[in-house]
């Protein structure tokens, strides 16, 4: 772990500020397609993520929580191997899509569809957990799993930091510990969970700290900073996989928009907050870090533009296509392997509602 960075003392890792300039010293060598990556995988989140909202507004997509100003995650996804286990909460969609998971992934998981819970044998990403901080456990399990089997592999799991106020975070985080499970717990804290300000969750001076109580390390990182995401990250990651432990990670962010989209911010925070940290855009300060590095134009801006919108329309229309063919009985079907007693009865009860025979 970096030394230099203690999270009782409230200091954090940042490696690229606001406007755009990088602290040499803490600048990780990273090739000039794994940067573009990062930023062109950011630019795709935040117009996927829009055109999500356009659709729910439209009454196309059902409820869904939005991943405007936190996609500097995306970097998290970089800095871990393609065999490692991602472990999502809702608002992850940036890290699952440099993971490789299919956009139309997304929408058909809010647009009530199974399917979009279903992901490619060959990418190792967990489904998106609803369920506030229950894939915590989820991840340590499968870390234990992979540490029993001797598997050089690592599980990363994000939460909120309205996650870190449940049960189940405190009873992973705990487990990992005693166990050294290979699991790196990574925390988007931006600021506020639901209506709840993070100063009212917990009396700790930072999330980050939290670890030390479970015999592990902590840091808190600008989780505006993808470059800070990634160095952090990695370290973590080779740290767990060296047989050394978990590490939690605090990424301070901001969500810009609401919690959900059935949400409405304006009752609980001012204009002038979400200003201040507009001003810490993500995009913003990585595209400045890009034009001085020689990387960035107008010309390119323009071509991913057209790039990403064209991959956005085409997974709209292909999550349509496939959830205008979903039946209502997929959600007793793909529950489980094999259908419960239990579920069966209910798909029977739907079907008699239905007026309907059970195919």
């Amino acid at each position: 772990m970096i030394e230099h960075f203690n999270p009782l003392e409230g200091k954090f890792l940042q490696v690229l500020d606001k406007g755009g300039h990088v602290y040499k010293i803490l600048e990780p060598k990273l090739s000039t397609n794994d940067l573009k990556k990062i930023y062109e995988t950011m630019v795709l989140t935040r117009m996927a993520d829009d055109k999500a909202l356009k659709l729910q507004r439209s009454g196309r997509m059902g409820t869904f929580a939005q991943v405007l100003g936190q996609e500097a995650q995306v970097a998290v996804g970089l800095a871990m191997k393609k065999e490692d286990w991602f472990f999502p909460s809702f608002r992850e969609l940036g890290i699952l899509l440099v993971r490789g998971s299919p956009l139309e992934k997304f929408y058909l998981t809010f647009m009530g569809c199974e399917e979009g819970n279903r992901t490619p044998k060959d990418i190792n990403n967990f489904p998106v957990c609803v369920p506030v901080g229950s894939q915590t456990v989820h991840a340590v399990g499968a870390a234990m799993a992979a540490k029993i089997k001797r598997d050089k592999v690592v599980t990363v799991v994000a939460f909120g930091d309205g996650g870190t106020s449940e049960g189940d975070f405190h009873e992973a985080m705990n487990f990992a510990g005693v166990f050294k499970a290979p699991c790196v717990f990574f925390c988007q804290n931006n600021q506020w969970a639901i209506s709840t300000p993070r100063s009212i969750q917990t009396a700790a001076k930072t999330i980050a700290q939290k670890a030390i109580a479970y015999g592990f390390q902590g840091i808190q990182i600008d989780g505006n900073d993808p470059l800070a995401i990634y160095v952090a990250t990695k370290e973590a990651v080779e740290h767990a996989r060296q047989g050394k432990g978990p590490t939690l990670i605090e990424s301070l962010t901001y969500r810009i928009g609401p919690h959900t989209t059935a949400d409405d911010p304006t009752l609980y925070r001012t204009e002038k907050e979400v200003k201040y940290w507009q001003e810490r855009d993500p995009i913003k300060r990585f595209k400045i870090y890009l034009q001085k590095k020689g990387l960035w134009t107008k010309k390119y801006e323009d071509n991913l533009i057209k790039k990403c919108t064209k991959q956005i329309e085409d997974a709209v229309a292909k999550a349509e296509k496939i959830a205008a063919a979903t039946k209502p009985e997929d959600m007793f079907r793909y529950m489980y392997e094999k259908m419960t007693p239990v579920l069966q009865e209910q798909l029977e009860y739907l079907h008699e509602s239905l007026g309907e025979k059970e195919a």
